[in-house]
């Protein structure tokens, strides 16, 4: 009996050995796993925050380049409107400018087809009877012309002060002017006026009758004599109505 308890001391202390020799060596192997997943674990989750922060700046950088893109696309819009717009306006110069030389091409081409002269009393500007009806006259032909200047200068005699009499001619001429744009409707860009005061006399200043014919308004009836050629050829061709 005695044999037999030893024995059984004996294999249960050689179990025991035998069972902390197994944990130890299963724990020697088991460490470095366990370490080695826990750095894999911290690496995967650095990488996971390297990845989140590369993505959060390239989508930045995304946002910034669409922005600019975006600016940049704006600024070329209004670029090409400015040069629509500035392309345009010089076209309309170009044009303006085209029509203002035919005009003044065509100036020595004007000439006078009904003269007026509207006489006035003595230091007056006003109209009497007769120089209505000389302005009506005129008027007249005024609605017969399509294209057409009216030239208007105003006189004086000789008699008082140089400075008085040019204020008096240029007087005299808004009268005549005033009358045929209320009556005549005729536009102000048509009409060129100048006031001459005593410095050119149509008679002599010697008499009483030269200074009457002096104290006047010339007005000048003028169309481009291009055109009244072109009109007066229509009126010569091959059954054409004569002009009258």
């Amino acid at each position: 009996m005695k044999h037999t308890g030893f024995a059984l001391m004996v294999v249960m202390a050689v179990g025991l050995a035998t069972g902390c020799a197994s944990k130890n060596y299963v724990r020697q192997q088991v460490t470095p796993l366990v370490n080695k997943t826990d750095e894999l674990d911290q690496m995967t989750s650095k990488n996971a925050r390297d990845i989140r922060d590369v993505d959060t700046r390239a989508q930045a950088g995304i946002r910034d380049v669409q922005t600019k893109a975006a600016a940049a696309d704006q600024r070329a819009q209004t670029a090409g409107q400015q040069a629509d717009q500035a392309q345009s306006l010089a076209s309309q110069t170009a044009t303006g400018v085209n029509r203002l030389t035919g005009v003044v091409a065509n100036l020595d081409s004007y000439r006078s087809v009904v003269d007026a002269s509207v006489h006035f009393a003595f230091n007056s500007a006003d109209l009497n009877k007769k120089a209505k009806e000389a302005l009506d006259e005129l008027g007249t032909e005024l609605t017969k012309q399509k294209h057409y200047i009216i030239e208007v200068e105003g006189g004086t005699d000789s008699v008082g002060d140089a400075a008085y009499n040019y204020e008096l001619s240029q007087r005299r001429a808004d009268t005549v002017i005033q009358y045929l744009v209320a009556n005549y409707q005729v536009p102000a860009y048509r009409i060129y006026m100048i006031g001459l005061g005593k410095d050119k006399p149509t008679a002599s200043n010697k008499t009483a009758q030269g200074r009457a014919d002096n104290r006047r308004v010339e007005v000048h009836l003028m169309t481009n004599g291009v055109e009244s050629d072109t009109s007066a050829s229509n009126a010569a061709a091959p059954g054409a109505a004569p002009q009258r």
